[in-house]
């Protein structure tokens, strides 16, 4: 057996109310943090995305440098890492401790060769530096407040610039930077600021709704754009690579084209009305403009056409909690904040599953495939359906139905019965819904935790590791059997595909395969992992197991040969919290996912 990485469907970047988040692009891709993850997205395939998960705390800005060779980011406690983007080992260039506090923003040089990080530190609010050695390159000053944005001019002689929650503009002479004055424009935050590639002008925006111009060398201001169409907080700004032209995002959900020469606007698009519109980060690759929703997705308009985004890139912002098969190369993933996105492999995109979903954490998703059904769980104690649309092979599910239930309690599992039954363990109680509506309630003797469902036969893990099997006859269940070998509480639990072996996972990282019939165990020696099992999947031909664990690796294990296994480590950064079989035959596609909210996919042979 063997294994390579095929492709990684990437979270989108975090946001918050409010807070401009800084995106950075080159050519057709664009760099971004979500949580403690960088990831570095191709505009035109999703899955040729590359992540890096270097850092210890939440990462919160990236920059490539402007040679393409390095990439610098930043996270909440004051470390920049700047690493190697050339080739998939991501080596390490440096790692610096620059603040005290929480970086809000980086910049280049226009060789490569210095940085500068602001943010909001105790002792001071922005650090100039070798990007190799670390050592000063200056000093940053003339704030009273935390540093909101850093840009640096990219020819000699270079300048810099920042702008802060104080309402001001600092600019640099360098190098070594050094205080040269203050710029007192704007009324309230200035939340951007950024140089033209020329190194001709730079361009501020800021929470008071205006726009200023400045002369990139002597720092002077030539004018306000007077004549703005933004109404809200302007939130990001990014140059046209030919420094003729700037746009700008605001919380108003609008996007602006601006003309540097005639200081107007050129194109003005505007995304819909409501928070989730609220534009808070832009930034202009090749020919393309991409600005950021507070929701998380990803605008992309092309300057030249239309009046609507030419496309929008959507993703999870938070960690894919649980995911289904949905039919051909198409999956489906629940995100803790009750998101539903499906996954196409052959198209290389996600996209959000509209309707009536979940307003909390999505806990399970079980497919029926025989009525093409998707029945999901969540945190607000209901059980919601999508119906799957199978006119053409890789169609994404239609949407969420109008068909929904309540649980009696926070329901952890879900499982679909041979015919269309759903059942889910909850905190205390066993339920079943069929044709939405509920058939059974069952409290059982011990807390239930898992479950799993073949034709006929319900199996029910428990807080007491124990697995519980019972014949399901269409009404009750019936015959109770217990099977004992996990060494925890049973988290994970899957049939294989002909209904006759039965994997256990459990807290202490065991899996134990169990003979469904004779009702024993088969081997117990499937424990390479260290912590709880999150899922297991067997691949269709019922010879292979996969599972899933909160270690962040993904093991891959022989029915023939229990001893031999592939291990996948750090599958899924943060924990793996998903796995899942696409594919059939002797290579097939194997799917994972986890807390930093990205699905990964991996080719595995089978060699005979």
């Amino acid at each position: 057996m063997s294994f390579k990485r095929t492709g990684v469907f990437p979270a989108n970047p975090t946001t918050t109310r409010g807070v401009s988040t800084k995106l950075s692009a080159a050519k057709d891709k664009v760099i971004y943090t979500n949580g403690k993850t960088v990831i570095v997205r191709d505009l035109n395939n999703a899955l040729l995305s590359t992540t890096y998960s270097g850092h210890v705390h939440n990462a919160t800005v990236a920059r490539f440098s402007p040679s393409g060779y390095y990439c610098a980011s930043a996270d909440t406690s004051g470390t920049v890492r700047v690493w190697d983007t050339v080739g998939e080992d991501q080596t390490l260039k440096g790692e610096y401790k620059v603040i005290s506090g929480r970086i809000n923003d980086l910049a280049w040089d226009g060789e490569s060769k210095r940085l500068i990080a602001v943010g909001d530190g105790r002792e001071k609010f922005g650090h100039a530096f070798m990007m190799d050695s670390g050592s000063s390159t200056g000093e940053i000053s003339g704030h009273s407040k935390a540093i909101n944005a850093v840009s640096i001019r990219h020819q000699r002689p270079f300048r810099a610039a920042t702008a802060a929650d104080d309402g001001l503009i600092v600019f640099h002479q360098g190098v070594p930077f050094k205080y040269d004055k203050t710029i007192k424009t704007h009324t309230k935050f200035v939340q951007d600021i950024q140089f033209a590639p020329s190194g001709d002008h730079f361009v501020s925006v800021g929470s008071d709704a205006k726009i200023f111009l400045y002369d990139g060398k002597t720092g002077d201001t030539i004018g306000e754009f007077i004549a703005s169409p933004h109404t809200g907080s302007i939130m990001a700004s990014s140059w046209s690579p030919d420094s003729s032209s700037f746009v700008t995002s605001s919380a108003d959900c609008s996007i602006t084209l601006w003309d540097v020469q005639y200081q107007k606007a050129v194109t003005t698009w505007r995304l819909g009305s409501g928070v989730e519109h609220h534009q808070v980060g832009n930034a202009w690759s090749g020919e393309r403009i991409v600005s950021l929703s507070i929701s998380g997705d990803l605008n992309v308009f092309d300057p030249r056409i239309g009046d609507k985004p030419s496309g929008i890139l959507s993703a999870p912002q938070k960690s894919i909690t649980a995911t289904a098969p949905a039919g051909g190369n198409t999956f489906l993933g629940g995100t803790a904040d009750g998101r539903l996105l499906s996954f196409s492999t052959s198209k290389g995109d996600s996209e959000h599953i509209p309707g009536a979903g979940h307003s909390n954490l999505i806990s399970g998703l079980a497919s029926n495939p025989e009525d093409h059904h998707v029945f999901s769980i969540g945190y607000d104690d209901r059980v919601r359906e999508v119906e799957l649309d199978y006119y053409k092979e890789d169609d994404a599910p239609r949407s969420f139905t109008s068909n929904s239930s309540s649980t009696t309690s926070q329901p952890r599992s879900v499982a679909v019965a041979g015919d269309g039954t759903v059942f889910i363990s909850e905190i205390n109680t066993i339920e079943a819904f069929r044709s939405n509506q509920r058939i059974l309630t069952q409290t059982p003797t011990f807390v239930p935790s898992a479950i799993a469902a073949s034709k006929v036969v319900v199996a029910v893990g428990g807080e007491d590791q124990k697995v519980h099997l019972n014949e399901w006859d269409g009404i009750s269940l019936t015959k109770p059997a217990v099977l004992e070998g996990n060494k925890g509480i049973v988290t994970a639990l899957a049939f294989s595909p002909d209904g006759n072996l039965l994997a256990s996972g459990d807290s202490s990282g065991r899996i134990v395969l169990f003979d469904v019939k004779e009702k024993k165990m088969i081997t117990s020696r499937w424990s390479f992992h260290s912590a709880r099992i999150n899922s297991i999947a067997w691949t269709s031909d019922s010879l292979h197991c996969a599972s899933a664990s909160l270690d962040t690796h993904v093991y891959i294990w022989s029915v023939a040969k229990p001893m031999k296994n592939i291990a996948i480590k750090n599958a899924a950064p943060g924990g793996a919290n998903s796995v899942l079989w696409l594919g059939q035959g002797d290579s097939t596609m194997l799917a994972t996912a986890g807390a930093d909210g990205c699905a990964r996919l991996w080719e595995v042979t089978f060699h005979a």
